[in-house]
């Protein structure tokens, strides 16, 4: 009898023992969920949160992280390298007295007007110079046009972003018409193909699609922003970094103080490009904008895609692309305009308030450049271009 008793005993003991090990068991794994579900969980996005930590969208309100991929993890942001900043020396801005009070310097949409004078350059050089841009400049030498193409990038690399990467984008349908030329460090000229095409007004409208095209294929992997200008022309003066924002135009110099009704808007009201006579702000070139690579994409897509619905209902806009972007600019405010110095003939003389003429008008008979005669049913107030 006692040597049963005694098992009776041992296993009752080893089976209190077993039940205070599960207990143990139960309270250690209680402890932890409570200690993972305080440092786990975060209330801001009332979710489970893994062992990466993503950032919140600063426009989001208190909506979970759907799509992680779009945000950086902080590890990330730890490894961006430190801005390096160098003491520099100018004058004092005057919040009291602004640097020029005979031109309008600003839109009501506060969009900059770039005059000489509104910008100190070496503070804007520094800035762009720690995003390390890259600047991406398209023109169309297409036909005899391809004889300005000389002139055109012998003066962009004396005056255009000067201590900046550049990318030149020459689209052409004669690629062995276009010289080779010296550039200096940093910048390079690439020759596009494209096809030709009979009327000159079909070519000027076929640029928003290639450039739309080219932006989507290419331009967004090579360059930060795009400058898209004529080909006839030269600059004499200084370009730079100034002309940079998300999406910027160009005030033409034959209308820069003209009123409403006498812009040259496409007025027919059939036209996607119609423009009524109590709406516009200003009157932009077609032969100079650009912005991002993302933004000019937006634009000369919509331009494109407005050109085509009227192809389909046989209308063309009184000034072809150059009506599309104006009713683009309407509607889709530029963030920054540039003043007539970007843009002049000098036939138009220079008027007091023209400090500068940096990109200018090349001397040229049209009629014999595009082998057409000239519009004779398109009379308009433009002096020039």
């Amino acid at each position: 009898m006692l040597p049963a008793l005694l098992l009776t005993m041992q296993l009752d003991r080893l089976k209190m023992c077993i039940e205070r090990k599960w207990r143990c068991i139960l309270i250690y794994i209680t402890v932890f969920l409570l200690i993972s579900s305080f440092c786990w969980y975060n209330p801001k996005i009332n979710t489970w949160r893994s062992g990466f930590t993503f950032l919140h969208h600063p426009l989001s309100t208190m909506n979970p992280v759907t799509n992680p991929s779009h945000v950086k993890p902080l590890e990330q942001l730890d490894q961006l390298e430190q801005v390096s900043l160098e003491r520099m020396l100018y004058v004092k801005p005057d919040a009291m007295r602004p640097p020029r009070s005979d031109v309008s310097m600003m839109t009501p949409w506060f969009a900059p007007i770039v005059w000489d004078g509104s910008f100190n350059i070496d503070i804007l050089n520094a800035q762009f110079h720690l995003k390390n841009v890259r600047i991406g400049l398209t023109v169309f030498a297409i036909k005899k046009y391809t004889v300005f193409v000389q002139t055109f990038i012998n003066t962009a690399e004396k005056f255009l972003m000067v201590g900046h990467k550049v990318n030149y984008y020459i689209f052409t349908d004669r690629v062995g018409d276009i010289p080779n030329i010296t550039l200096g460090e940093g910048r390079h000229m690439f020759i596009l193909e494209v096809p030709s095409y009979k009327r000159w007004q079909e070519v000027s409208m076929r640029r928003m699609e290639m450039i739309r095209d080219h932006s989507l294929r290419r331009f967004i992997n090579e360059v930060d922003y795009l400058v898209c200008v004529d080909v006839d022309m030269e600059f004499s003066d200084h370009v730079g970094v100034e002309i940079l924002s998300d999406v910027f135009g160009t005030l033409h110099p034959g209308f820069y103080g003209s009123s409403r009704d006498h812009f040259t808007y496409e007025r027919r009201p059939e036209s996607t490009a119609y423009i009524p006579r109590d709406e516009g702000d200003f009157y932009y070139a077609g032969g100079y904008f650009g912005g991002t690579v993302e933004d000019v994409y937006k634009l000369t897509n919509f331009c494109h895609d407005a050109m085509m619905m009227d192809r389909e209902n046989h209308i063309e806009a009184i000034w072809h692309d150059e009506s599309y972007l104006n009713k683009y600019f309407l509607y889709h405010k530029p963030t920054k305009i540039l003043s007539p110095e970007y843009l002049w003939d000098n036939h138009a003389g220079v008027p007091a308030f023209l400090k500068r003429r940096r990109f200018i008008a090349v001397t040229k008979n049209h009629n014999a450049i595009r082998n057409k005669r000239a519009l004779l049913g398109h009379s308009r107030n433009k002096k020039y271009f």
